[in-house]
């Protein structure tokens, strides 16, 4: 099972994650593949990246976009 995100920290000038894990694990995560997707393709404009928040033990931005644990973590 995989571990709650517990701490985010985005790095905006590549778009990529900081992410500590509620096992302590602690990880990089690139976004910019995902940026591609229509669902992601929002937090290159107007600096949404930077505004990565946690919500639930997962990575959010705002009510539309986040991206699952499991996917950070594997």
């Amino acid at each position: 099972m995989r571990p709650d995100v517990i701490k985010v920290k985005p790095l905006t000038g590549d778009y990529k994650l900081d992410i500590v894990f509620a096992n302590g694990e602690r990880r990089l995560f690139d976004m910019r593949p995902y940026l591609v997707y229509p669902a992601f393709a929002p937090l290159i404009e107007d600096n949404l990246f930077a505004k990565a928040h946690i919500f639930n033990g997962t990575v959010t931005w705002n009510d539309e976009i986040d991206i699952s644990p499991d996917t950070l973590y594997y």
